[in-house]
């Protein structure tokens, strides 16, 4: 065999390395030639040397394909990561097409640079036309034989490993090899998860509190007997509310609810992969999310015992409301599981007033506002849950939709976009409050209105966009603001305009409206009633390196693919130095974590 034919060979596997290598450099930061060659690189080559093995007729374009799938892959992982900053798994590339947030701003966060991963294309086509069928290698078979040993050998390695941060988990044993152990495991939560229970006194005890059964708590049955309206406000984070821009109230209708509420600034979202449905699911459960999937996607259809289903025990009927297509992130699954009696989507609200992906929420609230008296005919009480959709990335408001006259350093913005958005969300909350009043119902009600996720973060956040939001702030942006929601709990004569800073997240949602509410019951949830608990320990995968977690005095952020372990204190977020509290709160964490899989697992299709 002349040298000459093994060429082109050479080339390709070459154009592979270099891809291979500024990938893991771009996505990782990590720049070991021995981990690329040894971990990285093989799986790739062994590939390719099958593709070169089995392409019988027309090699070259074999190859070109074989290339440009490798090319789109690391383009999407890379876009990804920008805006998510965490790896995605198998499963979230193929829901690309359901995700309106990277669609809808993929132009916004690739850049020209991204797209050298597809110069390897061109190239080839000069080297098809230098070689116009490359005389087959007879040692091909053998670099596929010792490219297999050493995927063999790392997978297995891989497999032996717990994922717990899976970014980590792709940087030390590789991005393939971090899709088929996730494939092999179904989901990196619930493989691992355990069987053991907690029982509500040893998980109350576990977040450090003495355990107060239900019904012996102050707060309980304060609204017994109320319609009960959850508004989830898409992107709502907490460092909105009370703040003005030149003079401009951000939140003036929320601002003004809250001398008429009981406010808790110190929420923390808990969403994974399923964002804004994965808020759904956990707010009406009072269970995690899986994480790296989006929890509706892997759902097998079994009935929780949702806020709907207690509910419903108590004589309410339950209706749904989202303007979007109801197959979105499965709801058409999530939303039976959970229990609704009536499912509104874009199907059934007039989709007009279009912003983004569906029609503006002053449609969606006029909608769920003209069912009330029919529903008020049919039910003794009403549970409505409204999930709001014109506040989401990347924000950008019609003329006559804006109500914040923006200074002209936040214009053309993604945080001016962002507050514009919000201020719009406001508004239309402030109307169906209002309506609700109207209607004589607001005095009948007890209202919870709560932030999905962040709408700040990624690399959309842009350096001009954090300057602004620390002029905004006082202070630098941070992963408490970046992270913490608003939690708001409203109704005629129940609250004298009480703000309570002790901690909170998602999960408590269910268990405290439960408490308010009157209403007992037996099925465990991960969450507490936060007008009873002062302290509390939540998990956060996904936003958050896997092991991460926030305590009442604490925000620990575990390693992660490009940046260590960081410890901070929670309410200056200055950082600390890690002591043996954090160990304990790690370890703490993971025994929780595992409960909440192990709840989970129950609803999950494995």
């Amino acid at each position: 065999m002349k040298k000459a034919d093994a060429l082109p060979y050479t080339w390709i596997f070459l154009f592979l390395l270099i891809k291979v290598s500024a990938f893991r450099m771009l996505v990782f930061d990590a720049k070991s030639i021995l981990h690329i060659a040894l971990i990285e690189f093989p799986v790739w080559a062994f590939l390719l040397s099958v593709v070169l093995l089995v392409a019988k007729k027309n090699l070259w374009r074999a190859v070109w394909i074989f290339n440009l799938l490798t090319s789109v892959i690391f383009f999407v992982v890379t876009l990804y990561i920008r805006y998510y900053s965490t790896i995605p798994s198998y499963y979230d590339l193929q829901q690309l097409a359901q995700s309106g947030s990277v669609s809808n701003t993929i132009t916004m966060l690739g850049t020209p640079w991204d797209f050298l991963f597809f110069v390897d294309a061109i190239l080839l086509v000069f080297l098809a036309r230098r070689w116009k069928q490359p005389v087959r290698l007879a040692a091909m078979k053998y670099v596929a034989v010792s490219m297999a040993a050493v995927c063999t050998i790392t997978v297995a390695y891989a497999l032996q490993q717990p994922i717990i941060d899976v970014s980590y988990f792709a940087k030390e044993n590789g991005f393939l090899q971090s899709q088929l152990v996730q494939l092999y495991n179904r989901s990196t939560e619930t493989a691992h998860a355990s069987s053991s229970k907690l029982s509500a006194k040893e998980l109350e005890e576990l977040k450090g509190n003495k355990y107060v059964k239900a019904s012996e708590q102050e707060s309980f049955g304060i609204a017994e007997n109320r319609h009960l309206f959850i508004i989830q406000v898409e992107s709502l984070q907490n460092f909105v509310i009370g703040r003005s821009l030149n003079g401009q109230e951000i939140t003036p209708n929320l601002n003004q609810l809250l001398s008429e509420s009981a406010y808790f600034p110190n929420v923390f979202q808990q969403v994974g992969a399923g964002t804004t449905s994965d808020a759904e699911w956990i707010a009406n459960t009072g269970l995690y999310s899986q994480g790296m999937i989006a929890t509706a996607n892997s759902l097998s259809g079994k009935e929780a015992p949702s806020l709907a289903r207690i509910l419903k025990e108590k004589g309410y009927g339950s209706a749904t409301y989202h303007a979007d297509d109801v197959t979105f992130w499965n709801r058409d699954v999530l939303y039976p599981v959970l229990g609704y009696e009536e499912i509104f989507s874009i199907a059934d609200i007039p989709n007009v007033k279009q912003v983004g992906f569906g029609p503006a929420d002053e449609i969606l609230f006029d909608f769920a506002a003209n069912e009330l008296p029919r529903q008020l005919e049919t039910y003794e009480r009403i549970y409505a849950n409204i999930v709001t959709v014109t506040s989401h990335t990347p924000f950008e408001m019609p003329e006559a939709m804006q109500y914040l006259n923006l200074p002209a350093e936040y214009e053309d913005m993604y945080v001016g976009n962002y507050l514009q958005s919000i201020r719009y969300a406001d508004e239309q909350i402030g109307l169906f409050i209002q309506e609700l009043k109207d209607q004589g119902i607001y005095d009948e009600s007890l209202i919870a209105i709560f932030g999905d996720h962040s709408g700040m973060h990624g690399t959309l956040v842009t350096e001009e966009d954090q300057l602004l939001l620390s002029d905004f702030l006082g202070h630098e942006y941070s992963l408490k603001d970046q992270y913490t929601i608003p939690l708001i709990f409203a109704g005629g004569n129940l609250f004298e305009g009480t703000e309570m800073a002790r901690l909170g997240g998602q999960t408590d949602i269910m268990p405290t409206l439960l408490t308010l509410l009157g209403v007992e019951h037996d099925e465990p949830m991960m969450g507490h009633n936060l007008f009873q608990y002062k302290k509390n320990l939540l998990g956060m995968r996904y936003y958050l390196p896997g092991g991460s977690y926030i305590q009442s005095e604490q925000f620990y952020k575990a390693p992660g693919a490009k940046l260590p372990e960081v410890l901070y204190d929670l309410k200056t977020m200055d950082e600390r130095r890690k002591n043996s509290d954090a160990k304990k709160h790690i370890d703490d964490t993971e025994t929780l974590m595992n409960y909440a899989d192990a709840l989970l697992k129950d609803y999950i299709d494995e």
